[in-house]
């Protein structure tokens, strides 16, 4: 059994195993404890002792730990990699991105950490000259809590700001990919980084409930289920902690008549089909311009054919593509669920579609066409490689019907007109609008939604100043 991370020391759990399975095979690969009570207050006790002097060490410093993490990481890729792949399902080749991407986070806040600005404002006083600052402080102790689909970029998205900060961490993985997120941990250790700085429990809801409820805890970052980030609302409000939610997303892509077709093809489907289509970032709903519907429909029909379902350790035989299972029988479940639902009422599946039999949950990928509006797969977040396609008539259609969600995360349009880029960035309701571009988080610039996506930022010095408060300093009698 794996053990958990708690002040620099592997620590075994006293709550009962939960297996770590294979989504290809089914096979058990470990078992992690649930934490109990006892091992949570442990862990946010050691990331409070620890916070006490972290919070007062160099920002230099801190970059270099962030920096040798990355550097002791990369040198154990490939055991990250098969690892991920293992526990997620995942393919080898988008294992490697994640791990990249992860890297790529710890170093940017590793820059960031001796960046961090205050202010400075001259002030009126009766008593002489006065001027004050805004120093910005850290927080204190941070439960991070990240969900199975990215577990390595998902982490270094919450502890590369916060220990940049002078936050400490207290991380719960999901219950299904604790692993790499484990081994990460060790590597910290290893690599130097203080005891308690970054602390790893397992477990799973009450787990992650009695992290956040845990009055040592300051500040929450979840990412994750919007009805999830509803209860963490729920137990984090009456000690008005600091939090951050990163939730659902349904998100819209809008193809105009005057697009790069073979651009916007290509892209829509890697955003859409990568990690077997559990992202949250991911477009999952395309409005396509009548001008250009059928051709584009053709065009990503056939990509999408190209894909074969099978363990993420394997490589399709050329010119097929190699894609893995969807996480979970349950998730596979409600896939189907949301795909019959529409079918029932009248959408038309043109490739894929279908659930595989045999070991793992595998699913072939579907495009769909004439689903209602009303719809599971246009109403409800759908994770899981199926993306239905609707036509219209022009950018005012599309915008009213890319709007007509719960869900406001990402969003995407394919134009050469600039006129319509305006229009899509000022009206679509999204944290992000993607232009004639991929559907990807980039670290330097801040990332999160609006409505039933969450609030608060991710990547970027915006991520960065959220794991700090500003503290206005008033200096006077100095002359």
């Amino acid at each position: 059994m794996a053990d958990m991370w708690i002040g620099g020391s592997a620590t075994a759990g006293g709550g009962a195993p939960t297996a770590v399975a294979n989504p290809a095979t089914g096979e058990t690969i470990d078992e992690v404890p649930a934490a109990t009570a006892a091992e949570v207050d442990a862990a946010v006790g050691a990331a409070a002792e620890a916070f006490a002097s972290w919070r007062r060490t160099d920002t230099a410093e801190r970059a270099g730990h962030l920096h040798r993490l990355a550097e002791l990481a990369e040198a154990h890729a490939d055991e990250l990699v098969a690892l991920l792949t293992r526990e997620q399902g995942k393919p080898t080749l988008e294992a490697q991105g994640e791990l990249r991407h992860f890297l790529a986070g710890l170093r940017y806040y590793a820059e960031a950490a001796t960046k961090v600005r205050g202010s400075y404002q001259e002030l009126p006083s009766q008593f002489g000259p006065a001027y004050g600052l805004v120093v910005r402080r850290p927080l204190g102790v941070v439960g991070a809590i990240t969900p199975w689909n990215f577990p390595l970029t998902l982490l270094a998205n919450k502890v590369g700001p916060a220990l940049a900060a002078g936050d400490t961490v207290v991380a719960k993985p999901a219950e299904t990919t604790p692993l790499t997120t484990l081994r990460v941990a060790q590597l910290a250790g290893e690599a130097g980084l203080p005891p308690g700085v970054l602390n790893v429990i397992t477990g799973g809801p009450d787990t992650g409930e009695a992290l956040v409820a845990h009055p040592g805890v300051r500040r929450v970052a979840f990412t994750g289920q919007t009805s999830t980030g509803r209860r963490i609302m729920e137990l984090a409000g009456p000690a008005l902690k600091h939090v951050s939610l990163e939730l659902g997303g349904s998100d819209p892509t809008i193809v105009l008549g005057d697009a790069d077709l073979d651009a916007a093809v290509k892209n829509i489907q890697i955003g859409r089909y990568w990690n077997c289509g559990q992202a949250c970032l991911a477009p999952k709903r395309a409005f396509v311009q009548a001008e250009v519907y059928d051709a584009f429909v053709d065009q990503l029909t056939a990509r999408v054919g190209r894909y074969e379902p099978g363990p993420g350790d394997t490589r399709a035989e050329k010119p097929r593509l190699r894609i893995g299972p969807l996480h979970t029988a349950a998730q596979r479940d409600l896939l189907v669920a949301q795909l019959k639902d529409a079918i029932d009422r009248g959408a038309k599946v043109l490739v894929g579609g279908e659930p595989l039999d045999g070991q793992g949950h595998f699913f072939q990928p579907a495009v769909v066409v004439d689903a209602p509006a009303d719809s599971r797969l246009a109403t409800e977040e759908v994770f899981g490689p199926v993306l239905p396609v609707w036509k219209v008539e022009d950018l005012d259609e599309a915008i009213e019907r890319a709007n007509a969600s719960q869900y406001g995360l990402g969003s995407s349009i394919w134009t050469r007109s600039a006129v319509a880029v305006d229009r899509a960035t000022r009206e679509l309701d999204a944290g992000v609008t993607w232009v004639n571009q991929l559907h990807y988080g980039y670290d330097e610039l801040p990332f999160g939604g609006t409505k039933q996506s969450g609030f608060g930022r991710e990547h970027g010095l915006e991520a960065l100043a959220e794991y700090t408060e500003p503290k206005s300093v008033v200096v006077g009698g100095l002359s």
